[in-house]
């Protein structure tokens, strides 16, 4: 191996290790021990979240996208994964916030826009503009194949 990349790879790990130490006293500093059990069940519902029904959805997409590969352009397969990526991260993010939405926040003014609907906004405009450059896409390369005939 590389001797720059073994450095590389040396020094990333030097800072995660760093970063994870820093993050663990900051959380033992300021979360009372009642909120790292609610802490640890986010975790582990994230993680089950994520190994038992994102990643196998994401990793059977991938498998039809590459699938029809062979008739579709690889920068339009790009584009829906790059699609499918924001939205699904765009949605872990949101979720909490219409979950909290749900119970009730105490102050009302905290919690003051409509999640559920914004995201199926977001969900709809990324939808659209995918669409667009997919369709974009396919014509410059139909375009292309024609002149190369």
């Amino acid at each position: 191996m590389n001797r720059g990349i073994r450095v590389a790879r040396i020094v990333l790990i030097a800072f995660g290790v760093l970063g994870l130490a820093v993050g663990a006293a900051f959380l033992v500093a300021t979360v009372r021990p009642k909120g790292l059990t609610g802490l640890a069940v986010w975790l582990v519902a994230a993680i089950v979240l994520h190994d038992g029904i994102l990643a196998p959805v994401a990793f059977l997409a991938n498998r039809l996208l590459r699938g029809v590969g062979r008739r579709v352009p690889a920068a339009v397969l790009a584009v829906l994964q790059v699609t499918v990526v924001v939205g699904v991260v765009m949605t872990l993010i949101v979720l909490p916030e219409i979950r909290a939405k749900q119970l009730g926040p105490r102050n009302p003014s905290v919690l003051p826009f409509d999640y559920g609907l914004r995201l199926a906004l977001l969900w709809a405009v990324l939808a659209l503009l995918s669409a667009a450059v997919c369709a974009l896409l396919m014509v410059r390369s139909q375009r292309i194949r024609g002149s190369t005939r």
